[in-house]
């Protein structure tokens, strides 16, 4: 999700790293580690379930609403 593949264009290594900061925002347990080895939104989505102490069903709303829109 956020972490960076070989052969990846400036701009989507921008866009990236843009989103990796807005989740770091809304979600400031995130680690840079964390953010960086996020592989899908699966993975995000356990991460603040299990941090935040919400449901499985809060944190997946919560993820869902904030990555609308958003290209991985």
């Amino acid at each position: 999700m956020f972490g960076f593949r070989g052969g990846e264009t400036a701009a989507t290594v921008t866009r990236k790293r843009a989103y990796m900061r807005e989740a770091q925002t809304r979600w400031p347990f995130h680690t840079n580690s964390d953010a960086s080895t996020i592989k899908n939104e699966l993975q995000l989505i356990s991460i603040v379930k299990d941090r935040s102490g919400r449901t499985r069903a809060e944190a997946e709303a919560d993820v869902q609403k904030w990555s609308a829109g958003k290209q991985f």
